[in-house]
Parts: structure tokens; sequence; C-alpha cells
């Protein structure tokens, strides 16, 4: 019998080997179902061997095949690379990519019922209602008026038991239909928006790329509102009309955008996208995946995971808002879905376009080497024109006692108002208060086994940690002391600023936009259509503001505390403060009227603050650049981490010092620590962390492999390895 080596969705090193029944076609790629242990499994065909393989073997038979079209050699072959690129079983990276599972079956069935055109010999008053249903209101029926039992009854308010003589008297018959119908095909020849130069030009290179075929990456580099995703739309058009069989993924970094951008896909294409992301409910996962399988889903547009999904014919996958930290996985599998993203193109010989207006510094050093194809877009088109933007000294010009805006944005605010235009203000802290502290003995509120703060969110009455989710209401006494009335919140979160601007505009209709307010598409979809047709005045909002929204009468942004994302030992501190306060001023102006935003700071001569003020980008990144390079720091040099936990202090620094002794010597290569990390006790666990830095050239994946190899941990101990990170917590 033929050998078929099988890789489970299981955190298992390598495949195993199983005889193939006779009659049974297997190739590489192919999903099966084989027995480890007592229960069969989901894997993958990795290999199929001969039946010399089998000599003298005792093997367990495969148990059965689905009927889905095997995953492909380019699929195959990125799955390999990023097990081996971060340092993770190739079965783990595999469930990835299976994660909807139930698309390998073929889609379930539904009874619809429709008209036959035949009275029932005996007409009833119920009878007539149920007629009345498709006669008179064909806007309840789909699939050429085809219905469901319960919706019918509901729709005529009868029994179920009325349509059912219904059937029996052969005025309705019964139609089966797939549950999950397939997606509307798009066209790409319906007409697009109308182009600058800048943007046709753009167009044109990507559209002579895609018409040579083969791997190109490109940097579509335009400020905000310059139009960057009209110029994709080019290419996606061009994807479509060159290959009938081309599939094309848009990687978004949040979910509220994948809600927005749907309707401007459905405009330009004349059919919405496959969508794929963590909100949505397992029936439409399941129907996504299936079509992704089949190649039926000509447009994907999703988060992070999507990168996962396995494609039938790849070949154009855009990352829009690139530079973004969302696109860094940190839990499981750690890697960026940027960098993967160029990865998984250039396997599949297709096209990646990297689009943002603060491009990362390693996607810029990237276009600047000539790796990428950069495309430069310098202007908004129409009278829309960037925003002037303004620093606020807070040493010059201080909030009053107890408030957290200065006199500069309240002056702003008022005038915004009168005026009859939209403000938004930028905090980058959800709920009312980040720390609670007892005013009696001085007790920080923690999480239980950490020591994270608790947030107030006023609202809600709670306390909450948004790193472990834990939560409790807000208690009446100290736990600590027990001292009554004696809580206070520190510091301001997005809710204590909408209750400052709440005295100052009495008037004004004020709205908070982060997480806990907007929890789910339908919210954020909501409250972003509220603000776009001016029902809200003054938007409050966290990092999910910045992030592709276009709001035509919003003209004034405030950035409450823009120093908050500098602190700390994060090497990208000022990159991602730059990135993030140009995007959320960028939020202003975009319409007819000019814009401003006013910023916040106590550090007006930092280089990420005068960048910001004279827009210069280019500039800031020099700086960046320097730094990094003379540091050898990514790009310009290479970086993994190793945290490793354990439920005592004891145990986890014995095991760190172990660990630090099995280090492989390695050419050019200082490991540092161990060393307790920023958070030092996360879920009850005592954390340590290495960091390893390496020149450019070493493959640091394999060294961390190596390393990782030669230890034995005590069962107690969870280690994992993150290579080129994001998070030093």
């Amino acid at each position: 019998m033929a050998v078929a080596r099988i890789l489970f969705t299981l955190p298992l090193p390598e495949p195993f080997d199983y005889t193939v029944p006779e009659g049974m076609g297997l190739e590489p790629g192919a999903y099966v179902a084989a027995p480890v242990g007592p229960y069969d499994r989901l894997g993958m065909v990795v290999e199929v061997l001969g039946d010399e393989v089998s000599s003298g073997r005792k093997l367990k038979p495969v148990t059965a095949v689905y009927e889905a079209p095997p995953m492909g050699a380019p699929m195959r072959e990125f799955l390999a690379w990023v097990a081996r690129y971060t340092v993770t079983h190739p079965g783990q990276v595999l469930a990835m990519a299976l994660r909807a599972r139930d698309g390998l079956l073929p889609s379930p069935v539904e009874t619809r019922y429709r008209l036959t055109g035949t009275l029932p010999e005996r007409m009833t008053p119920a009878r007539q209602k149920v007629l009345d249903v498709y006669r008179n209101c064909p806007e309840m029926s789909g699939n050429d008026h085809l219905l469901a039992a319960a919706d019918i009854a509901a729709a005529a308010n009868v029994s179920s038991g009325v349509v059912k003589g219904m059937v029996e008297a052969g005025a309705l018959e019964p139609v089966e239909i797939d549950s999950d119908p397939p997606f509307a095909i798009p066209d790409p020849d319906l007409p697009g928006a109308s182009l600058t130069g800048e943007q046709a030009t753009a167009a044109v290179e990507l559209r002579a790329a895609i018409q040579q075929g083969g791997f190109s990456a490109f940097l579509l580099d335009g400020v905000t509102g310059s139009g960057k995703t009209e110029v994709y739309f080019e290419a996606i058009a061009e994807t479509l009309r060159s290959d009938p069989e081309a599939q094309i993924l848009v990687l978004l970094p949040e979910i509220a955008l994948t809600q927005a951008i749907l309707a401007r896909f459905q405009a330009r294409f004349g059919a919405a996208p496959a969508p794929w992301h963590s909100g949505m409910n397992p029936k439409d996962r399941r129907r996504t995946w299936r079509e992704a399988v089949h190649g039926r889903a000509r447009i994907v547009i999703g988060a992070r995971s999507a990168l996962f999904l396995p494609y039938r014919k790849l070949r154009l996958i855009i990352v829009d808002e690139e530079h973004d930290t969302s696109f860094k996985q940190e839990d499981g599998v750690t890697y960026h879905a940027r960098d993967l993203a160029v990865m998984r193109a250039k396997m599949e010989g297709g096209q990646v376009i990297l689009a943002s207006a603060t491009p990362a510094l390693e996607t810029a050093v990237n276009a600047e080497a000539g790796r990428y194809v950069r495309l430069r877009l310098s202007a908004r088109p129409g009278a829309s024109r960037l925003p002037d933007i303004e620093l606020v000294d807070l040493r010059k010009a201080p909030p009053a006692k107890g408030k957290w805006l200065s006199p500069v944005l309240e002056r702003a605010l008022i005038q915004t108002l009168a005026n009859g235009e939209q403000s938004l203000l930028f905090l980058n802290r959800r709920g009312y208060a980040p720390l609670v502290i007892c005013k009696a003995c001085g007790e920080r509120l923690k999480t239980p086994g950490t020591e994270n703060w608790l947030t107030e969110h006023r609202y809600s009455g709670r306390l909450v940690c948004h790193v472990t989710g834990y939560s409790i209401p807000k208690p009446a006494k100290c736990p600590h002391c027990g001292a009554a009335d004696s809580l206070m919140g520190v510091g301001p979160g997005v809710e204590r600023v909408a209750e400052e601007v709440r005295v100052l505009l009495p008037n004004a209709r004020i709205e908070i936009f982060s997480s806990d307010t907007a929890q789910g598409g339908d919210a954020v979809r909501s409250l972003v259509e509220r603000m776009e047709r001016g029902e809200i005045d003054v938007m409050i909002g966290t990092q999910i503001v910045a992030k592709g929204h276009n709001f035509p009468n919003l003209t004034l942004v405030g950035v409450v505390d823009a120093d908050s994302g500098l602190k700390g030992g994060d090497l990208r501190a000022g990159e991602r403060t730059y990135q993030l306060l140009s995007q959320v001023a960028g939020r202003a102006g975009r319409a007819e009227r000019p814009g401003r935003a006013l910023v916040q700071t106590y550090a007006p001569d930092n280089p990420a603050m005068e960048a910001l003020a004279a827009n210069d980008r280019d500039g800031f990144l020099q700086i960046e650049r320097d730094v990094r390079a003379e540091l050898v720091l990514p790009p310009f040099g290479r970086l993994a981490a190793m945290i490793l936990s354990a439920p005592s202090a004891e145990l986890v620094d014995k095991t760190a010092l172990e660990i630090a002794a099995a280090a492989p010597n390695g050419e050019g290569i200082e490991v540092f620590g161990p060393a307790p990390a920023p958070i030092t006790v996360l879920r009850g666990r005592h954390r340590r962390r290495f960091l390893i830095k390496s020149p450019r050239i070493v493959d640091l994946s394999a060294y961390m492999t190596a390393w990782t190899a030669r230890l034995k941990l005590p069962a107690q101990v969870r280690i994992s390895v993150d290579i080129d990170p994001y998070s030093f917590l």
C-alpha cells in the first residue's frame, strides 16, 4: 500500500505516516481524517510515498478524504516557511489555515417554498394571507421568491400548519437550496472614480505589472485622503480582467474598517467582497472559507488571519494601512501580516501592494533599496488639503486644575461648534481613569495575580483590566484598608474627557468611540454613519478613530495627550507616535472646509512632535533611520524575544538561568537577559524575557530553533519565541 505523510492541526513537530486504502486517491494537499490515539483528527497530506515505505511497518490507514480541492503547492510551501520563520510547530500553523473546518464539507441545504400557480381547492383567510405574502411583499422574498416556512408563517401571521397545508394542497412546492450561497461575481468593467494625474500614473504602473505577471511589490505612499483606495481598486480590476480565476486579498487592520469599506467595493465592482474576521459568526466564516478554497470568492477582505485562507489562485494582496501595529499577531503563532503578505505573494507569483500615508521604517527602507516600487500620491484630490497642525505646549498653556483640555483647545472647540462643524478629540485610553487609588492608604487597585492596574469605567460602574479582561463592580470600600468612599480615579480616559466636554459645551451632541462603546460591526457602522451625517458634534475616541474614516464636516482634531506613546522602552515608540498622530490629524479637512489639528504635549521639541508640526515625515524617518542603523536595530539588524513564565518567581528564575547557559554560540549574536518583563506577573504567572540581537544577514530563526531544541523545561514552565517583536511587555 502507498503511504501518506499527514500533518495534523496539532502542536506536533512532524507529519505521521499512514497507509492509503486501496481505491482512495490521495495527492499532496488533500484534506483527510486519520486516527491519532483513539480519535480521528483532521490533517493534510504532505507527501505520498510508494509501498516500499510501509514494508515491515505496522501503520494505521487513512480514515477518509474530503472532497474539497487540495491545498496548492505555494500555500503548503508558505505554511512550512511560516513555521520555520516563527519557530513554531508546523501543525499549529496548519491549524490557522483550517479555522472553518466545516467548509471542507458541501454546503448544508435549506428547504424553501415557492408558489406553484395552483390555488388550493379550499381557500381560507389564513391561506389567502400566505398568498399575499408572495404577491404583495416581494421585498421579503429572495432567491426568486423562495421563502423559508418560518418566514412565511411570521410574515402572514399564521401557524406553521397553514403553510404545511398549502404544500399538501399543491399551492406551494419545496425547493432545496444551499445554506451558503456563492458570493456575487465582481465586475471589473464598471466605471471607477475619476483619477487625478498622480493617481492615474500609479494605476498605469500597477496595471502594467499585473499584465506582465510574476512577483512584484509596491509601496503606495500617499498622504491621508489622497485616494489610495481608488488606485488599488484599479489594480483589483486589472487582476480580475487578466485572469478569470484570479483571487484578490485585501487586508485591513480593524474590523471597523472592514465594515466601512464593503459599500465602496459594492459601488465599484457591483458586488460586495467576501469578509473574514473574528467578529463573524461560524456560518459566515464557513461560507467564506469554502468559497475561498474553491476559488469562487474572487475578492476577500479581512483582518490579518485572512492571509492564511487556502486560496485556489491568489494573484494580488493589498495591505492597507501597512504600518498599523494591529497587523502584528502577539498570541499563539507570532507573526507580522505585512511581512508574511510579501512572502506569500512571492510564493504565489503575484503582486503585493502596501498602502500607507505613514509607511513603517522597514517598508520605507525596502522601497529605497529597490525591493519595493514606490508610488507617491502627494496631494488630496479636489479642494481638500492637509490640515494645519499646531503644537500646544502644555508647559505654557496648561489646563485648569482638574481638567485635561488646555484653554487653546477649549476655545477651538467652542468656535468649531459655533461654525456648525465637527470636532474629534483623540485620547488612546479607554474608560474613565487608567488608575484607581485609595486616598486613605494609597493602595493602587490591581488585577489579582498580576501587576496590572485596573481602569475605572464610570458608565458601567466597573473596574476593568484591559490586559486580562478581569472585571469587578467598583467597590464601595477600599479592599486593602476598608475605608469607605476613598477610591479615586487618577488620570484621564475618554469617559473623563467626555465629561469635561459636556460641561464646556452643554448643548453639543457628544459621542465616545472606543472598543467599549462600539462593540461589533453594526455598532461601529452606526456610529460612523451618524458622524458622517453630521449627527454628532464632538466625537471622543481611542485609536479606532484614526483608521480610514472619512468625515466631511470634521474640521478640528484635538490630541489630548500626545506624549503617552513616547513612554517606555519600545524602539518604535517615536515612530508609532508619529504615525498615529499623523493619521488622527489627517481625519480633519477631508472635504471643502479646511481643517486644523491641535496637539497637546509637554515635549514640543521631541523629533516626532517637531516633524508632525512641520509635516516633515521624511525628515522624521531619516532621524529614525540614523538611530536604528547606528544601533543595528531593525530594519538594519534583527531582534528576537524569548518569554518564559512559571507559577513562582523562584522557578522562573532558576529555569531562566538554565536557558541562558544553553544558548548556542553565534557570530555577531548578542543575548540580553534574563530580565523581569515589564508586566512581571500576568494571570498568576511570573515572567522573564530574553532579547536576542543579530546582524541582518544572520538566520535568527534558525538560531532560536537550535536554542529551543536544547531545552528540557519543567512541566510548569512555558516558553514562547517572538521573531521581530513589536511588544516589549
